[in-house]
């Protein structure tokens, strides 16, 4: 697979990063790991519990993410429904669950309390077993599928759950083909982002790799231009994401890592007008993918008035 990166203004690139090799490499060195898988034991109702050492397992909390997520009818375990919630929405959860051939088991409020980890369940948690995270190539791969030029999200130590969930939904919305966690640092594909995602994590990739740094290298390989979002850098509306790209937003309270920010190609800023001198994670990371967004749709922006 080859993508062009060449970036016009006029005829001429805006920037050219330095060492970047040409062509198509021998092999590509993403991280292809699997995951130790570990199946949820299925237990009784009555002696269920949540075991967080259960690595492998996640738990979707709430009734609009569990839906989606019985749509796609993947790696489905088990459903478990609040005693007595059978109306209304919840009729709809069960139906799909039938439809998707999940078990249902009704359990008490403490145990979905326990599996759902705080998050509001609404009554109902499915456990999904050992989530397929996607592989670095399968996003590349989506890209080419679809004809267009990758755009992959790479989240650099995000811990908070919340942030995380944002910025995959923003992800999916804006057209993005993936996204790329690291495995040892930040918050994984728990309840808490499935949910804070709407549900979006169960229609884009997420892959985990072990090295974020090296990642990086190999998406250069592929012709792929790494953005970062940073307090320094270029006015997000002038920037040129023609060809592939690949946006870096760092963690809430460090930003990128020295690493990551010595390999980005081009960084970029947003304004900031206020006391605030900084803006949450997703929402500076969801203005700079729409932004991306824009220029693909070939959306102009709006002329001065007179």
């Amino acid at each position: 697979m080859s993508f062009d990166n060449k970036r016009r203004s006029g005829g001429k690139p805006l920037h050219k990063p330095s060492g970047r090799p040409g062509g198509k490499p021998a092999g590509r060195n993403f991280d292809r790991k699997p995951d130790p898988v570990r199946q949820l034991r299925r237990d009784r109702d009555d002696d269920f519990a949540f075991r967080p050492d259960d690595e492998g397992t996640v738990f979707i909390a709430g009734r609009n993410p569990v839906m989606e997520a019985l749509k796609t009818n993947e790696n489905l375990d088990t459903i478990f429904i609040e005693k007595g919630q059978t109306s209304g929405s919840m009729a709809k959860v069960i139906a799909l669950a039938k439809q998707a051939g999940c078990p249902i088991k009704e359990v008490t409020t403490q145990k979905l309390d326990a599996m759902a980890g705080g998050t509001s369940h609404q009554g109902v948690v499915l456990s999904v077993s050992a989530v397929p995270y996607a592989e670095v190539e399968d996003i590349l791969a989506k890209a080419e599928e679809k004809g267009e030029k990758p755009f992959l999200i790479i989240a650099d130590d995000i811990e908070d759950p919340h942030n995380l969930g944002a910025i995959i939904r923003t992800a999916e919305t804006a057209g993005a083909h993936g996204v790329i966690i690291p495995k040892r640092r930040g918050v994984g594909l728990t309840a808490a982002v499935f949910k804070s995602s709407a549900g979006a994590a169960a229609h884009i990739p997420v892959a985990r790799v072990a090295n974020l740094a090296s990642t990086v290298d190999e998406l250069k390989k592929q012709g792929i231009w790494v953005y970062g979002c940073d307090m320094e850098g270029q006015t997000w509306c002038q920037v040129n994401f023609d060809g592939g790209v690949a946006l870096v937003i760092g963690s809430e309270g460090k930003g990128m890592s020295r690493l990551l920010k010595e390999k980005c190609d081009v960084m970029v800023s947003l304004p900031m007008c206020g006391e605030i001198t900084s803006l949450n994670a997703s929402v500076a990371g969801g203005i700079i993918m729409y932004e991306v967004a824009r220029q693909r749709l070939g959306l102009q922006a709006a002329a001065p008035r007179d």
